[in-house]
């Protein structure tokens, strides 16, 4: 999937990339993710290592610096969802206590990392890199349907993973005013058919696979509502100014929740129609900074390390 990125934004290729698969448990996931970065970082002996986010290769990588004492610098520190069941969460924690410079999307991120008892004086706000991409990537976006559309994304386990709870996300899905796009990940797809469920069960509902950064972005843009329960596309949705529905109990984006910009549904999911029918207030411009992350991000690390 990370091949996607490379090529859309024209990155240069990797000098070490671990094809690991995602379909390894976690624990051994992380361990071969350990033992490979410690092999780089014993054989490039960095000045620093940088993680990004909460997956798995964030907490091994904060674990490698920890033992190696390397100075670990954590982009997109101090978001908190408050549900220590996610493993996300515990990535988050572990990655934040190690870290030698934290820089942070917003000031509830420093606000949740000063009430933790980390405050020293190398956290940053410096915005959100992902905003950086959006600001790149959004002039290339186009219209790709010409009809009015609902977007969707859905991977977590709590939603695909209980043949019950998956067949009611359909239903409702299908059940909306307007068409539901689904982009729909590889193992999400595998669920349904498990289940016993095939797609042209649900007339409303078109399936499509995985797209590439710009696809995703484009379907985003133009779409009537977002309904997902990524964490990356909340914020995306909010930066393309897009309504969002998140089917999560919790979300460690926050202030998108602010007027009504985005809103958690867990329980209630017949509740997604009557919320799509309603209208955000106001919105918070540069709430994730104005697309200049990382520069600030490069700046500061030079004049820290």
């Amino acid at each position: 999937m990370s091949a996607v990125f490379f090529d859309e934004l024209k990155m240069p290729k990797p000098d070490f990339l671990f094809n690991l698969g995602g379909s390894k448990p976690q624990g051994e996931q992380t361990a071969i993710m350990l033992t490979e970065i410690e092999k780089v970082c014993m054989t490039e002996n960095p000045d620093a290592l940088l993680v990004y986010g909460d997956t798995n290769s964030t907490l091994a990588g904060a674990l490698v610096a920890a033992k190696m004492h390397i100075p670990l610098i954590h982009i997109e520190a101090g978001l908190r969802s408050f549900n220590r069941a996610m493993p996300e969460e515990i990535n988050r924690i572990v990655a934040d206590e190690f870290a030698h410079i934290l820089f942070c999307p917003s000031d509830q991120a420093i606000q949740n990392l000063h009430q933790e008892g980390i405050r020293h004086d190398r956290i940053f706000r410096c915005g959100d890199v992902m905003c950086d991409m959006i600001k790149l990537i959004e002039p290339q976006s186009k219209r790709i349907l010409n009809h009015p559309y609902y977007f969707a994304t859905i991977h977590r386990p709590y939603n695909t993973d209980d043949h019950t709870r998956m067949e009611k996300i359909l239903e409702v899905l299908n059940s909306l005013d307007k068409p539901v796009v689904f982009s729909i990940h590889p193992r999400t797809l595998q669920r349904i058919h498990s289940f016993g469920m095939e797609e042209s069960s649900f007339a409303n509902i078109q399936f499509i696979p995985p797209q590439g950064y710009t696809e995703s972005v484009s379907y985003q843009k133009y779409a009537e509502c977002v309904i997902t329960d990524s964490g990356g596309i909340q914020k995306e949705a909010y930066i393309l100014k897009r309504p969002c529905i998140t089917l999560r109990s919790e979300t460690e984006w926050t202030e998108t929740l602010q007027n009504g910009w985005n809103t958690l549904i867990f329980d209630n999911l017949q509740d997604i129609q009557k919320v799509i029918a309603q209208s955000p207030g106001l919105y918070q411009e540069n709430l994730y900074g104005d697309g200049h992350a990382a520069e600030q991000i490069t700046t500061l690390i030079r004049q820290h390390l």
